[in-house]
């Protein structure tokens, strides 16, 4: 069960360095907002699960520690819970429609002569992703402004 975890936010990690953060593609893929959410959280949520646990034993005693290390676990649980999401996302299968659309932006580069591999029919969301890294460095921005 844990190895399954640690596959899983392994896999998130590499769907976030894959997925290009463009801001074009935030009104139609949430993936733009929750890479941000995360990489965000994994600055600033250790100096708060530290700040809110001092706080909690500095302001009630020692007797509330057990509460304060529950909330500093729940801050340390937030790019966590991210990271698990894009993992579970990454390897999600491709609907239909965005199957259709990926195939369409393959075969447009390789017509521009762009080595890209079409999607199959068990593609999931971390081949859209490496497709849409390839079509955002070499496709220009007037094509994207069209889209």
């Amino acid at each position: 069960m844990s190895l399954q975890i640690l596959t899983t936010v392994r896999d998130g990690r590499r769907y976030m360095h894959t997925w290009p953060m463009v801001r074009q593609l935030g009104f139609h893929f949430p993936e733009y907002r929750v890479i941000r959410a995360t990489q965000l959280a994994e600055r600033v949520t250790p100096a708060l699960a530290v700040m809110a646990a001092v706080g909690q034993v500095y302001l009630y005693g020692w007797a509330f520690l057990p509460q304060a290390l529950t909330l500093a676990l729940f801050f340390l649980s937030l790019p966590f819970q991210g990271l698990m999401w894009l993992g579970w996302r990454a390897r999600h299968p491709l609907p239909l429609s965005l199957l259709d659309w990926g195939n369409q932006l393959s075969a447009k580069l390789l017509s521009m002569g762009v080595n890209c591999r079409q999607l199959g029919a068990k593609a999931c969301y971390q081949d859209m992703a490496t497709l849409l890294k390839t079509a955002f460095e070499r496709l220009d921005k007037h094509y994207w402004d069209t889209v």
